[in-house]
């Protein structure tokens, strides 16, 4: 059974390639994302993200020059959740847009808030580079 997804998207005045290089680096995670967590660090190659509900893994896919910024993260309890991410041009600015899924289980309200906080997470990573213009 497919899982009911909704697309969150943020146009970003700046270039495609600096989009993806900020947003593909781990380590920028707290400064856009910061409801994934405050701290990151990594330990032999794998990030790990300190968050209230204990340590989370996140795993990048291979850089890539198709903008594809998809990502797992693993929750404390082992469950692996997949995050559809991708960021493509729009003229001489650019497009990032994230896959939200509601995971079995969760809540119309609870789908509602993880949507918005995605909505929040990408208006932030959109400051944060077109404060650097």
């Amino acid at each position: 059974m497919t899982l009911e997804s909704k697309q969150i998207s943020e146009r970003i005045e700046r270039p495609v390639d600096e989009v993806y290089e900020y947003a593909a680096d781990p380590a920028n995670l707290p400064g856009w994302a910061p409801g994934l967590g405050s701290s990151i660090t990594e330990v032999d190659g794998q990030w790990w993200v300190e968050t209230p509900s204990g340590r989370v893994g996140v795993e990048f896919a291979p850089r890539n020059e198709y903008g594809v910024l998809d990502h797992n993260v693993v929750l404390p309890s082992g469950e692996v959740v997949y995050n559809p991410l991708r960021v493509f041009a729009n003229q001489e600015g650019c497009e990032i847009v994230f896959t939200v899924r509601r995971l079995p289980g969760m809540s119309a309200e609870e789908f509602e808030r993880d949507a918005g906080l995605v909505r929040a997470d990408l208006s932030r990573l959109k400051q944060v580079l077109e404060s650097k213009a």
